[in-house]
């Protein structure tokens, strides 16, 4: 059988393995998938050895995801705009590097979540490797405008300044999290590190509009820092980020095998065993 796994440092809790296995029943497909732990300083080797081993293909987590964009030989364009890997496919003609993250946070937000980012004023909080691979997806998704705003405005405005020639008629802007103050967001992001600190970006009261979603990249039982100062700052809906784990996988998935399995069962379930 055709083998595949996802690398990284660390990798125990991963659940790749386990969504991957899912969408290979669900679709017929006769696959293995693993969970590699590589070296902090052995990612290339590691990579080598699982093709050697006739491995087809590999999901990439941190801390590997720039490296696997300096080891591909092509790259998709959102894998351009990212800077970044987490999906590398093995063929006659060498790797391929893609990034699934923002396809697969969009792909949450519009058809698990039924939020409408068309017209809609975005606003996604941080300025690393997260937010930059969401940037490209949600330009294509053609908001009414999307701020950017981070704790270093510095170095939002450099990030916001990487995508100026993407953005076409979007208003696209930067700022700290203290020029938030007067506006208000159909649609807020965290994709900022704060919820694994047990922390809430230090937004101020009122960025949430009328009916708006929040929403963070990390997911946990019950509401991250950020979801819970959402709700108590007026979001009308929240929603963590295991929606877009489900569909970055299956964005790997169709890459590597061609069919695009059913989410919504395997990310039913995954909900049920981490609120059970």
């Amino acid at each position: 059988m055709d083998r595949y796994a996802v690398i990284g440092n660390p990798i125990s809790h991963s659940r790749s393995p386990a969504i991957h296995a899912a969408f290979a029943r669900q679709t017929g497909q006769r696959l293995t998938y693993e969970a590699l732990l590589a070296p902090l300083d052995g990612f290339a080797d590691a990579v080598a050895q699982f093709r050697v081993d006739g491995g087809r293909g590999l999901n990439v987590t941190v801390p590997f995801k720039r490296e696997a964009f300096a080891l591909a030989d092509a790259h998709s364009p959102r894998a351009h705009a990212a800077g970044a890997v987490n999906t590398l496919a093995f063929g006659p003609d060498g790797v391929y590097g893609d990034n699934t993250d923002g396809v697969g946070l969009v792909r949450d937000l519009r058809h698990n979540l039924g939020c409408r980012l068309e017209g809609s004023r975005i606003l996604l909080l941080g300025a690393g490797g997260a937010a930059r691979g969401a940037m490209l997806p949600l330009l294509g998704a053609q908001p009414a405008s999307l701020t950017l705003a981070n704790r270093s405005t510095d170095k939002a405005e450099a990030l916001v300044a990487t995508f100026r020639e993407q953005r076409g008629s979007i208003p696209l802007d930067a700022c700290g999290f203290s020029a938030l103050a007067g506006r208000e967001f159909d649609v807020v992001i965290n994709a900022t590190a704060a919820s694994l600190a047990n922390e809430a970006p230090p937004l101020p009261p009122g960025v949430f509009a009328p009916g708006a979603l929040a929403y963070d990249m990390m997911y946990r039982r019950g509401d991250t820092p950020f979801l819970a100062v959402a709700r108590r700052n007026g979001a009308a809906r929240v929603a963590d980020g295991l929606g877009m784990l489900v569909e970055q996988a299956a964005e790997s998935f169709v890459l590597w095998r061609g069919v695009r399995p059913d989410t919504t069962p395997v990310l039913a379930d995954l909900r049920r065993q981490i609120d059970g």
